[in-house]
């Protein structure tokens, strides 16, 4: 299954993407899941992410992602965060955060491929995590705008 959102931000995109921090991180944490963050590395090739989740208060999971690619390039900049411990709904997860450049700004692209358990999981599961990375536009240009107006102050 594949979840692809395209979101336009004020900064330079390599600058974006360095900002892609632990601060930003728990800015992200979606409604109705308790995140508790055991270890952020960072975003850079080798780093590791790793998450304990209470969904709804209930189901209690880990999750733990590495990273497995970064890469600066003329026109965009990504890295990319695969499972290694996926909350029981998930088999596989693949995370690529790409921001590209868009003039003197960027587009945030979350582009995110997974395979649920089953597929009756997948019918239930794709919309919550639709809606969980859609929650993410606004506050991604809320917290770069804010950034980036700092910078130039």
């Amino acid at each position: 299954m594949r979840i692809c959102l395209r979101t336009p931000v004020k900064g330079n995109y390599v600058d974006v993407l360095r900002a892609f921090d632990r601060d930003l991180f728990e800015a992200l944490a979606p409604p109705l899941v308790n995140v508790q963050l055991l270890r952020f590395d960072g975003s850079s090739k080798g780093d590791l992410v790793h998450l304990k989740l209470r969904i709804l208060g209930i189901f209690k999971q880990e999750w733990l992602v590495k990273i497995t690619d970064e890469q600066v390039q003329k026109k965009m900049a990504w890295f990319t965060d695969e499972g290694r411990k996926l909350p029981s709904v998930l088999k596989s997860w693949e995370h690529n955060h790409i921001v590209e450049k868009d003039g003197e700004n960027s587009i945030i692209v979350d582009d995110i491929h997974f395979i649920p358990s089953s597929p009756i999981m997948g019918a239930l599961l794709y919309p919550g995590l639709y809606l969980q990375f859609l929650w993410r536009k606004p506050i991604y240009k809320r917290y770069f705008a804010k950034k980036f107006a700092q910078k130039a102050a």
